[in-house]
């Protein structure tokens, strides 16, 4: 869903020490079609919250909405 939308299946970007939401922020700017998606941010294989800081060398994911328990 992301990958079609933004036609990048994985990206590489320099950024300062940030958190998840700024990353969210800047790539909704670098990609208009993800302005209105949501989506959950994970880190290092696990779910962050808008305040996790993101530093370099990290594997960021960005996960669409999904269900289940």
């Amino acid at each position: 869903m992301l990958a079609e939308a933004t036609k990048c299946r994985e990206e590489q970007i320099d950024i300062a020490s940030c958190n998840a939401g700024e990353l969210v922020s800047l790539l909704k700017q670098k990609h208009s079609a993800l302005g209105a998606m949501d989506f959950k941010v994970a880190l290092d294989k696990e779910l962050v919250e808008d305040d996790a800081r993101v530093n370099d060398h990290m594997e960021i994911a960005l996960l669409p909405p999904f269900a289940g328990g």
